[in-house]
């Protein structure tokens, strides 16, 4: 048992010496829920705290204890999940020792530690083999049910980018499940016992059916974030604190979401990222990559406009409108006069004011833009905005 916090540092030291080790980018304890026709196959991962490159000493010790309880820690590979039990948790708090007077007087310090004594308890109570802890060593595709929720923890809480994660084939990854609030269950075994749970009236309320759960079942958002219906934010999907996300058209998907206080009446798909003081009006939709910006990503800027039922194909910078009904994609021809090019130019310097008719590509992420339709000639036009995009700040 480790006496000290000199001898944890030594400890520390030592483990990571240890020729061929690897710092994880990520490790989390996870309860996991199991199928209930395939009693092995894990259905998703629900996860109290997760560490995304930090806390390194933390991973140091789980590491240790794993290869101590005969569990191997393969460097090399990307992930790893392993079944904790009471003598790895004990190892580990042992290692943990000089820290645990302090965690057990404050329970807001020393969360890892924390997680781990909770375990503890709950191995004295019984004997769990739903408890896992799984570390990254990199940021490859993710291979296990584990790992995609663990990668999606990180999107939601803030603690990766937007858009700065592989994701790659989660979809092949996590089942497509029935949900009833926070319970996952197989389509096997709705089917397999439909009639019976019908007779008995125990057939569940399924909420929806979907490979990913809700953001509200698992996170906790910030005290000033609203979301309003608990089916327009999807796991995966990030919320700067300030943004309110109305009922309605409004939806967020994962791998999306905001940077700022945001006003959300509309869609932002995968992949969007919009950037604080913006208002995404009824209706309005920002497309993904998948939906018409050719793998492009579209990220809105600081206090700009989506007007109601408007499309964005193209990143937009600060300051901008889109009138409300309109279409602004990448090959939209629109027209600028020579008198609004000048004007766009003294906030753009690097913006080509050389010509009238341009694609909306061509003017892909600059800012103070007012996009509208000229209902006199039927052309799509654009001019110097010269609105200011206020949100309410009550509201945010």
């Amino acid at each position: 048992m480790i006496k000290t916090k000199e001898e944890f540092k030594e400890l520390i030291t030592s483990i990571e010496d240890f020729e061929g080790y690897k710092k994880p980018l990520a490790f989390g304890v996870a309860r996991v829920d199991y199928g209930q026709v395939h009693t092995d196959k894990v259905l998703q991962a629900v996860y109290p705290l997760i560490n995304w490159n930090e806390n390194f000493g933390s991973g140091a010790v789980i590491i240790r204890a794993l290869i101590e309880n005969g569990i191997a820690v393969g460097f090399n590979e990307s992930e790893i999940v392993a079944t904790l039990n009471a003598n790895i948790v004990n190892d580990i708090l042992d290692m943990f020792n000089p820290f645990l007077l302090e965690a057990k007087a404050d329970k807001n310090s020393h969360k890892n530690i924390q997680l781990f004594l909770t375990l503890q308890k709950l191995f004295e109570e019984y004997d769990y083999n739903n408890y896992k802890v799984t570390i990254l060593f990199s940021d490859d595709a993710p291979k296990s049910v584990e790992s995609v929720y663990l990668k999606l923890y990180a999107l939601s809480l803030g603690k990766a980018k937007l858009r700065g994660i592989n994701l790659n084939g989660a979809f092949g990854v996590l089942p497509n499940l029935a949900w009833t609030g926070n319970i996952p269950i197989e389509l096997d075994y709705l089917r397999e016992n439909e009639i019976e749970l019908k007779l008995r009236n125990e057939y569940p309320r399924i909420d929806f059916v979907d490979k990913f759960p809700r953001f509200l079942q698992h996170i906790i958002p910030a005290d000033n974030t609203r979301i309003l219906d608990t089916s327009k934010v999807r796991f995966g999907a990030q919320l700067a604190a300030g943004t309110t996300v109305m009922p309605g058209a409004s939806y967020i998907n994962f791998n999306a979401g905001t940077e700022g206080a945001v006003m959300v009446e509309g869609r932002i798909s995968s992949s969007a990222v919009v950037k604080k003081g913006a208002d995404v009006g009824g209706g309005a939709s920002i497309l993904g990559v998948l939906s018409g910006t050719n793998g492009n990503p579209v990220t809105i800027g600081e206090n700009t406009l989506l007007g109601a039922n408007s499309v964005t194909g193209i990143p937009l910078g600060d300051g901008c409108i889109v009138d409300a009904g309109i279409a602004v994609l990448e090959g939209t021809k629109i027209t600028i006069s020579q008198k609004e090019r000048a004007k766009i130019k003294e906030v753009n310097p690097e913006f080509d004011d050389s010509k009238e008719i341009y694609k909306g590509l061509e003017l892909a992420g600059l800012s103070g833009i007012h996009y509208r339709f000229n209902t006199t000639n039927g052309k799509m036009v654009a001019f110097r905005s010269v609105r200011e995009v206020k949100l309410n700040e009550e509201l945010h």
